[in-house]
């Protein structure tokens, strides 16, 4: 006797308001199953609506989608995604369980989509019904109802043991080849090193045996290694080799996007700021630009002043960056003057990160600074203002992350990363070795 298979229903997943603020276009992304809102996600959406900042776009984009799904229906058994996808729903009201009362008391948002979760969860048992939020405490909180509940992770990376350093120690090096290197046009072809596996474009290596060692970076236009010399950029010496490397990168006009991580005072502002300067022959401005994280739940409101005396504070590092590189050289210098008249001139630019959206930039070096505070959607909305001729540079420390609902795994600069790897256009370092001072770097090894 054959056995009828039962048919699965799709699951049900009810979306947090912090997802749609992470990815607009989150309800593409779960497949078969169906998607509900409760009514409480679209009157939060309401408050972030007006704006110029990243999040503010998100939710008017979101809420252009829902849009043109307009119907009685939507309201109801909802309406059809599209293809391969399910339908997705408004929940407007829920009942009221003594039992859930009991426990949330208060009438806060959080409170209502919780209850909006239960109260679909006893009305259709037959669902599987699945709280999707980027909080981690209100997803305890639905998890202590017996509730299942989960992170956004479509956009989140596999494994933080898994990302891409952008460089790798290569031992047994014959000396020959090392001294190949050595001699003009200091390129060797990838068939002399047949220990180097898995290259992708513009990684870099560390090759030596006992006696020699070069630094090289492997070209894939041209299928060769060739070699990185350790070269100042505006007055900064590299100390180690990843620095040499991420310097190297900087200041390659071929390579229009590059990201640095690493702790703090690896140098990943300082270099790229020394880097945009030593090119600046090749760009009509140099934009230094940061996400403000207010710390302590402060926004920029809270700050006494006019909106330069709000920012300043947040734009500080970048300030303090371009001091050190203005002291390498004497008050009289050419080098230290040309910083002020760049700046005095607007071709040097420090600026939030917000003020950049709608604009377009034409060969522009632009630092984007802090970067493990964007989500993969700011940073791909960032990249997509570059235009002909601009060279993008993330830097950050996917360890130090201010943003209440990223990690190391869901921010926008793992996510660059992982997902750039291996393009021509695009390099990578992560900088360990701090050279702060060794009391910076004991710091922020041990505390």
């Amino acid at each position: 006797m054959t056995k009828i298979k039962k048919k699965t229903l799709p699951k049900l997943f009810v979306l947090d308001t912090n997802v749609i603020l992470h990815d607009s276009r989150c309800i593409r992304s779960f497949e078969e199953n169906d998607i509900a809102i409760p009514i409480t996600v679209l009157e939060e959406l309401d408050n972030f609506k007006r704006g110029n900042e990243l999040i503010n776009f998100q939710a008017r984009e979101f809420l252009r989608q829902i849009d043109e799904l307009t119907g009685d229906i939507l309201f109801e058994d909802g309406v059809p995604l599209g293809a391969g996808l399910g339908r997705l729903r408004i929940i407007v009201g829920q009942e009221n369980y003594p039992a859930f009362q009991e426990i949330f008391f208060e009438d806060t948002p959080d409170n209502r989509i919780l209850s909006t979760l239960y109260s679909i969860s006893q009305k259709e048992p037959e669902h599987q019904t699945i709280l999707v939020s980027k909080d981690t405490n209100l997803r305890m909180k639905a998890k202590s109802l017996g509730l299942p509940a989960q992170d956004y992770t479509t956009d989140k990376i596999e494994s933080i043991d898994k990302i891409y350093t952008g460089m790798r120690l290569v031992e047994g090096i014959p000396t020959e080849v090392i001294d190949a290197l050595y001699q003009a046009p200091y390129k060797v072809e990838v068939s002399q090193f047949p220990e180097i596996d898995n290259k992708i474009a513009n990684e870099n290596f560390i090759l030596r045996n006992r006696q020699k060692s070069a630094l090289a970076t492997y070209l894939e236009t041209e299928n060769v290694f060739y070699r990185v010399d350790k070269k100042p950029a505006y007055g900064i010496m590299p100390r180690n080799a990843e620095q040499t490397f991420a310097l190297k990168a900087l200041t390659d006009d071929r390579i229009p996007l590059v990201s640095l991580s690493g702790k703090a005072g690896t140098g990943k502002t300082l270099l790229a700021l020394a880097g945009a300067l030593a090119s600046c022959k090749n760009y009509r401005q140099i934009f230094l630009a940061r996400p403000i994280v207010p710390l302590s739940n402060r926004d920029l409101g809270f700050l006494p002043g006019d909106i330069k005396s709000k920012i300043d504070p947040y734009m500080q590092p970048l300030f303090d960056n371009l001091s050190v590189i203005r002291h390498q050289f004497k008050e009289s210098d050419s080098a230290a003057k040309k910083i002020t008249e760049m700046m005095d001139k607007e071709k040097l630019v420090i600026t939030p990160l917000a003020f950049i959206r709608g604009r377009s930039f034409q060969k522009v070096y632009f630092i984007v600074d802090e970067a493990q505070n964007l989500t993969p959607h700011e940073v791909k909305t960032i990249i997509t203002r570059a235009g002909e001729g601009t060279k993008f540079v993330f830097t950050g420390d996917i360890y130090q992350i201010d943003h209440p609902y990223l990690d190391t795994l869901s921010n926008g600069l793992s996510y660059l990363i992982n997902r750039m790897k291996g393009q021509p256009s695009y390099a990578h370092i992560t900088l360990e070795k701090g050279e702060r001072s060794p009391l910076a770097e004991l710091a922020s090894d041990l505390l």
